[in-house]
């Protein structure tokens, strides 16, 4: 028995000991190679030329190519072995690779792709899925997931990939490292294999292969460093040397972060505050791209075969494509494809010339559209892929609503042929995340020094996020209410005043304590006419903070228009006067003052210098303007005019219910309802002044704010004004 239990734990050691050298040696397999590979090779660049010369631009650099790219003398598999098995090897290098070589770059290998680079996902039955050095329980995305996954691994400097419907740009967002897609045609597509060609970006030899409209395909590369990624984008697409110019306006599209799966502020205020501190604010701006598409592309409209969204735009045409160029030796050889690939591509598809002039409309008009909204210094700024990275073996990316988000994302470039950068920016619960910088067809330039310049901020912004509560789960109500401020700018620029209305009051509910909201939403009330509203924001933001000279500026505005010419000035005393039986109450309202405080907090505010100069001026004749003078009788109700004081006179009268009542002055302001007698109307935030004859009541109300003055005092919110009630009789009394 001994023995056999000896024997026992000699076999258990022996078994442990295996699986532990297999964990290890797997490992080690996957440090090494992570699967990116399907074959190593050795490009070696010239000679470097003699002195005087500049040496090569990317000498010292090492790149892998997607295995859609031709090298001679080896066979370009596509992602698929029965293709390899019936191609023979190819008779030159592709153009892009040797320019990179020529370039002092070396190349050493072909890289894994998804199976006939269809994909967005990452995964490859026949190779199997390269594993992703940022998050290895997660997706590398697709379709080069092996050039994205040898970057993130650090196996090379830089990669060649292809980018159809987003073959670039989502491998890079899942795995963590910078992804660029040039405009289309800005790189020569000569000697890869198309996947939809109208879509992909390059050149090619085989003459059958022809694009139907030609904005699809992109060469694209993958890096680490923005200065990598910005020294390939000069060799590729050859531009000369020019001053780097500093973006003018950064436009994010709010509406497709309303997409995203994680937090929309873990990206946007990352973008926003390294914006702020690089450019300053005024360079910041938002845009709804749905409203903003559907007004600039018409033909989208028409597009009734696809319900004129641009995300089915972009699948019609790669299905269409990759069937034309494809479906011959599909139906000749047989090949077992991926399922997914085999439902979409199996399914008849007639397009008529109709649809493809169309298609071709749709191409130029967001094209024309992109470069109207971003000029040659605007920056569009949208989240590369809606969800995080799924994970391996995940039915999440099947899904209809993650197929959804991703590609009405990624369709904004493929189908415009803008250029368009994936950056990374931190994790989010232990995964990858991203932004997307678009600038217009042709600004490719612009956009590599733009990422270059942006980077560090970035990834500055991006750590602090990482660590800070805003990784949480829950938004930040603070950072919400920033976002919301920022598009009430945004709709104020763009002279939307009740927008901004409405999004200046959604960053109140947010955050009540700052007085910016207040009084820029004061600001807005101004311009739509709404003065009463915008003199109680500002006197609400002048509560917040004292020291807010905008509010000031603006509540003196508000007041001129409502012709309290003196208090917009110097502060006053307004005076309502009322006689009932022998007792003359006089109600007087202290107020302070605005522009003549401005010029105290700011001697050189220009604007409340000129401002006051302005009003002293119908002041002089010691009656403000725009009065009016209207016969009252009691129990009559006043409605003011539209503008301006105006002034009622109550004549004695006599009745059998009421005593007799000598002569008054009131003085109301537009938008007051004063009735004598009966019962107090008042809308909205009206100032009202009443007078219940029988037993000699006042009330007074400003806003929330209302005064019983009888002896009892009620307020609610915040008392804005002081109250005076004075009694030439048998009473004095004061509220404030």
């Amino acid at each position: 028995m001994a023995s056999q239990s000896a024997n026992l734990w000699v076999l258990l050691g022996l078994g442990l000991a295996g699986i532990l050298l297999m964990t290890k040696k797997l490992k080690k397999n996957i440090k090494q190679d992570f699967g990116a590979f399907i074959e190593k090779l050795q490009l070696l660049p010239p000679p470097q030329p003699l002195p005087p010369k500049a040496p090569h631009p990317l000498t010292g650099l090492s790149f892998a190519v997607s295995d859609l790219f031709d090298i001679e003398g080896y066979v370009t598999g596509f992602g698929h072995p029965e293709w390899a098995r019936t191609h023979s090897a190819a008779s030159r290098t592709s153009t892009v690779v040797s320019t990179l070589v020529e370039g002092g770059a070396t190349c050493i290998g072909k890289t894994v792709v998804d199976e006939f680079a269809y994909s967005i996902n990452g995964t490859n039955k026949h190779y199997d899925t390269p594993t992703n050095p940022a998050a290895p329980s997660q997706m590398p995305g697709g379709s080069s997931s092996g050039a994205a996954v040898a970057v993130a691994a650090d196996l090379v400097d830089f990669s060649l990939g292809i980018d159809t419907v987003g073959g670039v740009r989502v491998p890079s967002a899942f795995c963590g490292i910078l992804g660029f897609r040039p405009s289309y045609g800005a790189v020569s597509h000569m000697g890869i294999i198309p996947i939809s060609t109208s879509l992909d970006t390059v050149d090619y030899t085989v003459v059958c292969f022809q694009p139907v409209i030609g904005c699809f395909l992109a060469i694209s590369w993958f890096a680490r460093d923005p200065k990598i990624l910005r020294h390939v984008g000069h060799v590729l697409l050859q531009l000369p040397f020019a001053a780097q110019r500093s973006p003018r306006q950064i436009i994010i599209a709010d509406d497709c972060f309303e997409l995203l799966k994680i937090p929309a502020d873990r990206v946007v205020q990352v973008v926003i505050k390294s914006t702020e501190k690089l450019f300053g604010r005024q360079v910041l701006k938002h845009e709804n791209l749905g409203e903003y598409f559907d007004s600039k592309v018409p033909s989208l409209k028409g597009f009734h075969k696809t319900n004129g969204e641009l995300k089915n735009v972009m699948r019609l045409i790669q299905r269409y494509e990759f069937k034309n160029n494809h479906n011959e030796w599909i139906e000749s050889v047989k090949p077992a494809l991926d399922p997914d690939i085999s439902a979409e591509i199996g399914e008849m598809l007639e397009i008529s010339e109709t649809v493809i002039e169309n298609c071709k409309s749709i191409r130029n008009e967001m094209r024309s559209a992109i470069s109207s909204l971003l000029k040659d210094d605007g920056i569009l700024v949208t989240p590369t892929t809606a969800y995080p990275p799924p994970k391996l073996g995940g039915k999440e990316m099947l899904s209809e609503d993650y197929q959804n988000r991703a590609f009405s994302l990624l369709s904004i470039a493929s189908v415009s042929g803008c250029c368009q950068v994936t950056v990374p920016l931190g994790y989010y619960d232990k995964c990858p995340t991203s932004v997307s910088f678009i600038a217009r067809h042709g600004g490719d330039r612009f956009l590599l020094d733009t990422v270059q310049n942006m980077y560090a901020s970035l990834q500055e912004q991006a750590d602090i996020a990482t660590k800070s509560k805003l990784s949480t789960n829950t938004f930040n109500q603070k950072q919400s209410a920033e976002i919301a401020k920022e598009k009430g700018n945004q709709a104020y620029k763009d002279k939307q005043w009740l927008k901004a209305i409405s999004f200046y009051t959604e960053a109140i509910k947010l955050n009540g304590n700052n007085a910016t909201y207040y009084s820029n939403r004061a600001a807005a009330y101004l311009e739509s006419g709404s003065f009463l509203q915008a003199e109680a924001d500002c006197t609400k933001a002048i509560n917040l903070d004292k020291k807010n000279v905008k509010a000031y500026l603006r509540r003196g505005t508000a007041r001129e228009m409502l012709g309290y010419y003196k208090e917009a000035i110097e502060g006053c005393i307004l005076e309502f006067r009322i006689n009932v039986l022998l007792t003359e109450f006089r109600l007087m309202a202290l107020l302070p003052a605005d522009f003549s405080y401005a010029l105290v907090l700011e001697p050189t505010n220009k604007r409340a210098s000129l401002s006051a100069d302005r009003l002293r001026k119908p002041l002089s004749g010691g009656i403000a303007p725009q009065r009016h003078l209207t016969p009252l009788h009691v129990h009559d109700a006043v409605s003011s005019a539209p503008l301006g004081f105006f002034l009622a006179s109550l004549p004695h009268h006599s009745s059998s219910t009421t005593p007799p009542i000598k002569y008054s002055d009131i003085v109301v302001s537009p938008q007051h309802t004063v009735i004598l007698g009966a019962a107090v109307c008042s809308g909205g935030v009206a100032q009202w002044v009443a007078v219940e004859m029988g037993s000699y009541r006042v009330w007074v109300s400003h806003g929330e704010v209302t005064v019983k003055l009888n002896g009892v005092v009620v307020e609610g919110g915040g008392a804005l004004w002081r109250w005076l009630l004075l009694s030439t009789g048998r009473t004095t009394g004061r509220v404030i």
